[in-house]
């Protein structure tokens, strides 16, 4: 029985350059996440005050909130709080609707995805227009991103350029990275311009001063915020931070982990909105309650979605974005997916091989793989188990119970060795798909055991 990830990653996997285009791709940024770690000796200490600070401040969540509502408002930012994705929405059209926004520019938002508000917006009669680079390829193909940093990076340059000629009027056949660049900036200097609004994520609200921070390598939320004269911020609960101490760790951990530099070309802090300019605060729970009240998953609150756990993930590098069911991939959207609705996300569990690599990676220590584990475990509470792998462990349980059938079990393994290729690679063995099956050695460990070969 196939999973709906499997199934698309089987598909992913057809186009076999790419995919190994994919995964160099995504482990050299792995390279250069290791690089910049190892030239910080505190790296370790750092993740652990991370892991820390994201302890204490998720379980003081209520105090964290207030503080920074308060204080932001005193800076004179109108402060909302949505219970879930269809109340931010109405808010966000609320106060577009009382300024007649016509158009709204805005950086890239992983919670703006969550809640589906592009198109809620657009069916309203508002454009709204990303300005990250990769977003605004994806925007032009219709397309979802495919990893929550680099959401184009798995598009070629070949690609852009063919999109931009369709799109933008640019010289056909010219697909230098340069020049793609500078047509997307002639384009998105015109939406700057005459944007009637513009909206930012938040990679951090800092509890003890009201600032939302944003980190950005192209300056587009600088510019969605300047041009405009209103500046919305969607910023999800688990992003508030207690101080500005708190935000010198994780400055030096969030890009150094997400793209392997030391640090993002802009770190911008909005505490109040400019002269003649209005600033709106949205904080956004949608089932961020939820999550903390989970005894077993609440951790998944920790990510500060630098997407490293993505990077160094084989499953992810070598069945790509798309083939996970969840908008976020890899295995923080497992979790995340699983938190949302594990009816739907269920089959995301199996694209693990629960290596850990991405617990070692993670700057805020989150326990990925340990509750991807624990998620699979509910499988068959959920009426999901797979039938075969039912079969498959049961069938396994039986041998390993019985010493004797297990002892015999390794005599006669090696008969497989001369086996026709066609009983060993079928339907049935799913795990030969691309690979070979190891030759059965000889004699077994517990045989040369029991005969004094080993010491």
């Amino acid at each position: 029985m196939s999973t709906q990830h499997s199934k698309a990653a089987e598909t992913f996997l057809k186009n076999a350059d790419k995919a190994k285009w994919h995964d160099a791709t995504f482990w050299s940024v792995r390279a250069k996440r290791d690089n910049m770690a190892m030239g910080v000796e505190e790296w370790e200490q750092l993740r652990e005050k991370a892991d820390l600070i994201k302890r204490h401040t998720i379980t003081h969540m209520d105090k964290y909130l207030e503080m920074f509502a308060d204080n932001a408002t005193r800076n004179g930012v109108i402060v909302h709080w949505a219970k879930n994705a269809r109340e931010f929405n109405e808010i966000v059209l609320d106060i577009l609707q009382k300024h007649d926004v016509k158009k709204m520019v805005k950086s890239k938002s992983m919670l703006t995805e969550e809640c589906e508000m592009n198109p809620y917006l657009e069916k309203h009669g508002i454009e709204v227009v990303e300005t990250d680079l990769g977003e605004r390829i994806i925007q032009l193909m219709h397309s979802k991103p495919s990893h929550i940093v680099m959401p184009a990076i798995h598009i070629t340059q070949e690609e852009v350029g063919q999109l931009f000629e369709k799109e933008l009027g640019s010289e056909k056949g010219n697909y230098d990275p340069t020049y793609l660049t500078y047509q997307a900036r002639l384009s998105l200097r015109n939406e700057f311009i005459t944007a009637d609004a513009g909206m930012t994520g938040a990679n951090f609200g800092v509890a003890s001063t009201g600032d939302i921070v944003v980190c950005t390598n192209e300056g587009n939320a600088d510019m969605s915020t300047s041009m405009p004269k209103l500046h919305i911020a969607a910023i999800g609960l688990e992003k508030v931070i207690p101080d500005y101490d708190s935000l010198a760790v994780f400055q030096r951990l969030l890009c150094r982990s997400a793209t392997g530099q030391p640090t993002t070309t802009y770190t911008s802090h909005f505490r109040k909105a400019r002269p003649g300019a209005e600033m709106h605060i949205i904080l956004v729970d949608n089932g961020r309650s939820d999550i903390i009240a989970s005894k077993e998953h609440w951790q998944t609150l920790k990510c500060i979605r630098c997407g490293s756990c993505m990077n160094t993930c084989p499953v992810y590098r070598r069945s790509g974005g798309y083939s996970y069911t969840y908008f976020i991939p890899g295995p923080i959207g497992i979790n995340l997916g699983m938190m949302r609705d594990r009816y739907t996300y269920h089959d995301n569990v199996s694209a693990c091989s629960l290596c850990c690599s991405c617990d070692n990676v993670c700057p805020a220590k989150v326990n990925l793989s340990e509750q991807i584990y624990l998620w699979r475990q509910e499988l068959e509470k959920l009426g999901k188990a797979n039938q075969m792998k039912k079969m498959m462990s049961e069938g396994m349980k039986f041998i390993f119970d019985r010493p004797a059938l297990f002892s015999t079990a390794l005599k006669f393994a090696p008969i497989v060795n001369s086996l026709p290729r066609f009983t060993k690679y079928n339907g049935l063995n799913a795990w030969g798909k691309g690979r070979e099956l190891p030759e059965f050695a000889k004699q077994s460990f517990e045989s040369m055991w029991k005969n004094g070969k080993v010491k």
